[in-house]
């Protein structure tokens, strides 16, 4: 599978220089993060992707709509693969919030309140786990693009990745990785 973390949101513009939390709930994308979506969609014209998976925070659905001008692909939003509780952007927009902004996505699935309250390393861990033991058992996991966070991303492979950063991931290779080391 295809792993993209989402684009340069207005939380990663400030962080990146300040390594201060901004406060910035569920943030949008910046224009260089628009710009970075468009990028990745041209990247990833030309691999035999079939599916999207996306987390619902606003950056990942932000990202996927741009990159599926280009690509014109089925879409499933899922909050497992959303980002790791860990600061005011990782607290997203509620459901009924989100609905009218993306009607090309089915919501409905998700409940009001999707993200976690608070996560540990721990959690993260078992949460990626969990979904890299889904799609291992998924047919058409070498043709699915997951749009996901750098907090996922880590935890799922011990890499850390840029935004808009495409990385490939076998959820079949070696042994999931302890990318916090013990936990």
């Amino acid at each position: 599978m295809i792993l993209l973390r989402h684009a340069q949101s207005l939380f990663n513009v400030t962080f990146s220089v300040t390594r201060v939390d901004p406060g910035i709930e569920d943030p949008a994308l910046t224009e260089l993060g628009r710009d970075q979506a468009r990028q990745a969609a041209e990247a990833l014209r030309g691999h035999p992707v079939r599916r999207i998976i996306t987390s619902p925070y606003t950056r990942a659905l932000e990202t996927t709509a741009i990159v599926n001008e280009t690509l014109n692909l089925p879409v499933t939003v899922e909050s497992l693969v959303g980002e790791r509780a860990g600061f005011v952007c990782d607290i997203g927009t509620a459901r009924e919030h989100l609905a009218p902004r993306w009607p090309q996505f089915v919501l409905d699935h998700l409940p009001s309140r999707w993200w976690p309250e608070q996560e540990t390393e721990a959690d993260i861990v078992v949460r990626c786990r969990q979904f890299r033991e889904r799609m291992r058992d998924q047919h058409d996991w070498p043709h699915v693009l997951v749009i996901t966070h750098w907090g996922f991303i880590r935890g799922l492979t011990g890499l850390t990745v840029a935004n808009a950063e495409i990385i490939k991931f076998d959820p079949t290779g070696e042994p999931h990785p302890d990318p916090f080391g013990g936990v």
